[in-house]
């Protein structure tokens, strides 16, 4: 006869959705609590909330509109190639020139919200968000 052993507790190793990190990093900025004292409340060892506040701040750990994560491929020019900022006349915003993946250029300038210039780029390039 073998003998067997039953654990009650959570499962160690638990699979977290990005909404759930993301509402964790929200929680526990919000929460007046320190990150140790957060983290033994919910369970989760503070290292993970680290680790998910650097992702948050770095754009690796994101939320689409349609609930899922998104990345985008980046290529960073090197200095010899890349083209220097123009400035427009009237009042001194720098263009920031985006080469999409279809060969289209978008010139936008450096004060244009994140969000509208990710809606011009899918437009340009025929996705749906």
């Amino acid at each position: 006869m073998t003998k067997v052993t039953v654990l009650s507790g959570p499962e160690r190793r638990r699979r977290w959705t990005t909404a759930d990190k993301l509402r964790l990093i929200a929680e526990s900025s919000a929460s007046g609590l320190s990150l140790a004292d957060f983290a033994r409340r919910h369970d989760v060892h503070p290292n993970l909330v680290h680790a998910w506040r650097r992702q948050a701040k770095t754009g690796e750990l994101s939320v689409a509109p349609d609930g899922e994560a998104r990345f985008t491929p980046v290529a960073v020019a090197t200095e010899d190639s890349a083209a220097l900022p123009t400035r427009s006349d009237d009042d001194g915003v720098s263009i920031v020139e985006v080469v999409l993946r279809n060969g289209r250029v978008l010139r936008l300038s450096d004060r244009m919200a994140a969000g509208r210039a990710a809606l011009l780029a899918d437009a340009l390039e025929g996705c749906a968000r």
